[in-house]
């Protein structure tokens, strides 16, 4: 049997399940294909260990796609402040006061009332289901995978695992970092593989939420600290977070080979003071990190979105506001194509989508490669600039500023030192 339909998305997670909303929305006839069932939310479990820091900007779109009130009635914590500081010590540390080395983003200073949420990745998932699966033009096709493409002149056909076909004039693949998709579409990447890991930690913390997400920068990589929701009545007066520990592979893989006491003890000696009273570790994983960035964000009928088309380092939370920027680009290009009774494949207007979208996600590498460098080094000119630099963070409110409203979505342009900084790292000018 097959389908048609405008355009076909294959995958179905944060970015792909806005898409095929926004699309819905626009009225856009638009199937949306994922090997996994469709996702589910229980309140009484443990929170999902994978969590991200929607930002501002990702709030305002998940509330024009109308999945926002899905995801509050679930559960999200707003954090109102955001703290960085430089654990590395040294010679030279003793020349500089101790709040030298700190700062801290607070939501007072920037007249708004928080400065984003962390949420479940299931759960900001759940609540984009719920939004597409209230378009009547979104069909949404769960538990079945894509087998092949082919494209002509006019079409392509997405064959499914069951052998169902599906014809659209776009296919849009965000299928993730490892996008079948992509390979399908001959899209080659350029990848730079960090010599860290991350592990994902989920705790319980004695005490209220806090409001407060933090990164402790050490030698061997940062340290954060994410609060979640109370831990409910079963753990009166205990509240759940999330804590990140970057090191290297061979650190990771021992501290995940201890047992919940000992990797207790080990957090505990390992994280700064300002870490709450932890009182018990519900679950753990660790993964690579890597930059990645396709090399065309199209190919004929197929267009990439998401990590699909990039990965950054994780280290602020940034991949999946990155991915809701691209979402919300391709979404506007191709209701203006439309408008303007244009193939939705035509190579100027996917040409359109990458010509915005590729500059904004080197920015957002560069920044975050400018950070994994300047701190994960114990080099003294480079501790006293990372001291400095902080400082004067603390004594400058605007710099300060610039450099969170632009994390937050607000602000698109990226602050000049930092793109300064990022111009002299290796490795980039590839991208």
């Amino acid at each position: 049997m097959t389908q048609a339909f405008d355009i076909v998305i294959v995958g179905a997670g944060m970015v792909g399940a806005a898409l095929a909303t926004g699309l819905g929305r626009d009225g856009f006839n638009v199937a949306m294909v994922d090997r996994a069932p469709a996702p589910t939310f229980d309140p009484q479990t443990a929170p999902d260990i994978r969590v991200s820091a929607l930002s501002a900007g990702s709030e305002r779109y998940l509330q024009s796609l109308g999945a926002w009130d899905y995801i509050l009635n679930m559960r999200a914590t707003p954090y109102r402040r955001l703290a960085v500081w430089d654990e590395t010590r040294h010679p030279l540390s003793n020349l500089l006061p101790r709040t030298s080395n700190q700062v801290e983003f607070d939501a007072a200073g920037l007249n708004t009332t928080h400065l984003g949420h962390i949420v479940e990745n299931s759960v900001t998932q759940q609540g984009l289901w719920q939004a597409a699966e209230a378009q009547p033009s979104v069909t949404i096709l769960a538990g079945n995978g894509v087998s092949s493409i082919t494209q002509t002149a006019d079409l392509a056909t997405v064959t499914l695992d069951d052998s169902q076909q599906l014809t659209a004039t776009l296919v849009i693949g965000a299928d993730g970092a490892q996008s079948r998709v992509r390979d399908m579409a001959g899209i080659g990447v350029t990848r730079n593989q960090y010599g860290q890991q991350a592990m994902v930690i989920s705790v319980r913390y004695q005490g209220q939420v806090q409001d407060i997400t933090w990164q402790g920068f050490y030698p061997s990589g940062p340290r954060a600290f994410l609060p979640l929701h109370s831990a409910g009545p079963d753990y009166p007066g205990e509240s759940r977070g999330s804590l990140v520990w970057y090191d290297a592979p061979e650190e990771i893989a021992r501290l995940k080979s201890l047992s919940h006491e000992a990797l207790m003890a080990e957090i505990q000696k390992g994280f700064p003071a300002e870490l709450p009273h932890l009182t018990h570790i519900e679950d753990r994983a660790s993964f690579p990190i890597a930059r990645q960035h396709a090399k065309h964000y199209s190919a004929g009928r197929i267009v990439l979105t998401g990590d699909a088309a990039h990965t950054i380092n994780p280290l602020a939370g940034q991949g999946v506001n990155l991915g809701f920027q691209d979402a919300q680009c391709l979404q506007s290009v191709l209701k203006e194509a439309r408008r303007a009774g244009k193939d939705l494949a035509e190579p100027s207007v996917l040409a359109h989508y990458e010509q915005q979208r590729r500059p904004a996600n080197r920015r957002m590498m560069f920044a975050m490669d400018a950070f994994y460098h300047l701190f994960s080094n114990q080099a003294p000119p480079l501790h006293l600039l990372r001291n400095i630099g902080l400082g004067t963070a603390r004594a400058l409110p605007f710099a300060r500023n610039r450099v969170a409203r632009y994390a937050m979505g607000i602000d698109d342009e990226l602050p000049a030192i930092i793109r300064q900084l990022a111009s002299r790292l290796p490795g980039l000018s590839e991208l």
